[in-house]
């Protein structure tokens, strides 16, 4: 019987198998680099895409700050244009009123009784002058509470002169107050109703 050696064919098998598992190896290789490649390249551009969203998001973002900030300098200049428009109003009503106010002190004073110096804060009324008795100051106040256009008069202080002493009588600080126009009818009614003496000094 003859004797077949197979041991070349069989290396020669090993040796095929390895090549194609080498060449399945390299495939494999490129295939996941190229797959590799490629969702790197997916990514990248998935970013760059997301990066231009972004940068378009800023710039909305500060386009429409930007219209806030203008808003709220529009909002500011309104808010100072109504309170310039409101104060003129205000000025346009009072101006009248002085004239009624100088007007009414003229005729409230009682005689005998001299003004040295009338003071104006806002509403508030300051009153300083002489009299020839604190008779003629109790009449002043009652007149000015009785009138259309003061109220609330208060006597601050009042000095009674020496027997003899140069100029006489009374010399005084009072309080009041004028009615606007726009006041809700806070005047009290009736003489002497709101006389209030915060201090004196001297003999009456």
């Amino acid at each position: 019987m003859p004797r077949i050696n197979l041991l070349p064919w069989r290396a020669d098998q090993r040796k095929d198998r390895k090549n194609h598992f080498l060449a399945a190896m390299g495939v494999a290789a490129v295939a996941a680099l190229a797959v590799t490649g490629a969702a790197y390249m997916l990514m990248s551009s998935m970013i760059d895409s997301q990066e231009k969203r972004n940068e378009t998001l800023r710039g909305e973002i500060k386009r429409l700050d930007k219209q806030i900030e203008e808003i709220n300098n529009l909002e500011t200049a309104k808010q100072n244009f109504v309170a310039r428009m409101e104060i003129i109003e205000k000025l346009q009503r009072s101006r009248p009123e002085i004239v009624h106010l100088f007007d009414e002190i003229v005729r409230q004073l009682p005689e005998g009784v001299y003004l040295t110096g009338v003071h104006q804060h806002d509403k508030k009324l300051k009153f300083e002058g002489v009299a020839q008795s604190s008779t003629r100051v109790s009449s002043f106040m009652r007149n000015i509470d009785a009138s259309e256009w003061l109220r609330n008069p208060e006597l601050e202080v009042v000095q009674t002169s020496k027997p003899g002493q140069l100029g006489g009588g009374s010399s005084f600080v009072m309080d009041a107050e004028q009615v606007s126009s726009a006041d809700d009818g806070g005047k009290k009614k009736g003489p002497g109703a709101g006389n209030k003496v915060v201090a004196s000094r001297g003999a009456r």
